[in-house]
C-alpha cells in the first residue's frame, strides 16, 4: 500500500507505470485521476486545498487499509494534492491491482467514494471576481457510500 500527501504535481502515466512494475501476478489494474474542474460557466481561477498532515494521512492509509481487507488486492496506491490547484491539475488519483478485474474496480469505486466524502480535507474555490467559497459536501457523494 502506498499512500502519498503532498503539494507538488504528478504525471498519472508514470505513476501508473511505475505502480504496474511492482504488480506482478496482477490480472487487473484500475487507476483514476481526478482534476480540477472549473465551475459551471467558467470563472475558476484556482482550488485551495487544506488539510492536518497526520489527521489526513492516517485517514487515507485507513480508506486504502478497508480496501485491502475488503478485496482481494495486490497493492493499492492513493495520492492527494493539497495547495492551490489551478483548473485541470491532477488532485487525486486511485490505483488499485488485483488477480481479477472484479476486485480492482470495486476496490477502486469504494477508494473514490470514500475519498471524496470522508478525506478530511477542505476545499475552497476562489473566482475571478476575487471572492472565494468553501466548497460544500453534496448529497449526491453521501448517497455513493450506501452502497458499500
Amino acid at each position: 500500500m502506498q499512500v502519498r500527501v503532498q503539494e507538488a504535481g504528478f504525471d498519472p502515466g508514470a505513476q501508473s507505470n511505475d505502480f504496474a512494475a511492482g504488480c506482478s501476478g496482477a490480472g487487473a489494474i484500475v487507476t483514476f485521476t481526478g482534476v480540477v474542474r472549473d465551475i459551471e460557466g467558467g470563472g475558476l481561477v484556482a482550488m485551495e486545498i487544506e488539510h492536518y498532515p497526520g489527521m489526513t494521512q492516517t485517514a487515507l492509509e485507513k480508506i486504502a487499509a478497508e480496501a485491502e481487507a475488503r478485496w482481494s488486492l495486490a497493492d493499492v496506491l492513493v495520492i492527494h494534492r493539497y495547495g492551490r490547484l489551478k483548473p485541470g491539475a491532477q488532485i487525486m488519483m486511485v490505483a488499485t491491482a488485483a488477480r481479477h478485474r472484479r476486485d480492482a474496480f470495486e476496490a477502486a469505486e469504494y477508494m473514490m467514494d470514500y475519498l471524496k466524502s470522508r478525506a478530511p480535507f477542505w476545499k475552497k474555490e476562489i473566482l475571478l471576481d476575487g471572492a472565494s467559497e468553501w466548497v460544500a459536501a453534496k448529497a449526491d457523494d453521501e448517497d455513493a457510500l450506501t452502497r458499500w
